[in-house]
């Protein structure tokens, strides 16, 4: 998922109320540095064609009662629900499922654990083929990084919340869910510069700043989180 299209201004049209989204990415730390997961966008799409995104999407029924193993951190779950007109703990951890779940299904990798059995009566969709994997989703290995509420005029528009987690949470890799007719073509793991290279949004460009900052001040638990909105026609970047 990404979070911004272009169009021109005098085509775009009357602002939509943006829908709550989530987006995961993925941290690979090896001898060579820390690599991020991105995914490349078929080029059919018509929002953002060919561009390389995280893997995400807006949230689902079925991502506010599927169980896990391992609730949210306390301060992740509370910098979530900040400047929200949600304040149950339920809506924290619908946005960590859906970026879970969005993953799975765009790139075919669960994370969670295998030793706790296979989820029992998931949500009926993505989330049953989940529990198939035998792996039990867990919330405890994620962060919080940034939220970026897409700008009035664009076709689509999404309040996103950008999470972060360790690629040794891959429980189970599933086969086939990427290739030429999916929503990702091509599956990328690529250091942090290296990914600025590629043809990415804007807002991605951002967050990969955000996320070369955190882990610059250790990925503490208690920093603030960027927001990022546009108000009155001037684009924000205020603090959680």
């Amino acid at each position: 998922m990404t979070l911004e299209a272009e169009a021109p201004a005098a085509s775009r049209p009357a602002a939509l109320r943006p829908r709550d989204a989530a987006t995961l990415i993925l941290i690979e730390r090896g001898l060579k540095g820390a690599r991020v997961l991105m995914g490349k966008r078929h080029d059919g799409h018509k929002f953002m064609p060919g561009k390389f995104v995280f893997p995400g999407g807006a949230v689902e029924p079925g991502d506010r009662s599927m169980c896990v193993a391992g609730a949210l951190d306390p301060i992740v779950e509370a910098k979530l629900l900040a400047e929200t007109r949600h304040s149950s703990p339920d809506f924290a951890r619908a946005l960590a499922l859906a970026a879970l779940r969005e993953t799975f299904e765009e790139t075919g990798l669960a994370l969670g654990v295998a030793d706790w059995g296979a989820p029992e009566n998931p949500p009926e969709g993505a989330w049953t083929r989940f529990a198939a994997t035998g792996i039990f989703p867990v919330l405890d290995g994620l962060d919080f990084l940034a939220r970026a509420i897409t700008p009035p005029g664009r076709p689509r528009r999404f309040d996103a919340r950008f999470f972060v987690a360790d690629a040794s949470l891959v429980a189970h890799r599933a086969e086939g869910v990427v290739h030429a007719e999916a929503e990702l073509v091509e599956l990328v793991w690529t250091p942090l510069d290296k990914a600025l290279e590629l043809d990415i949004p804007g807002i991605t460009r951002t967050i990969l700043g955000d996320l070369a900052e955190a882990a610059r001040g250790g990925m503490s638990r208690f920093r603030a989180r960027p927001f990022y909105r546009e108000l009155r026609g001037k684009r924000l970047r205020g603090e959680l």
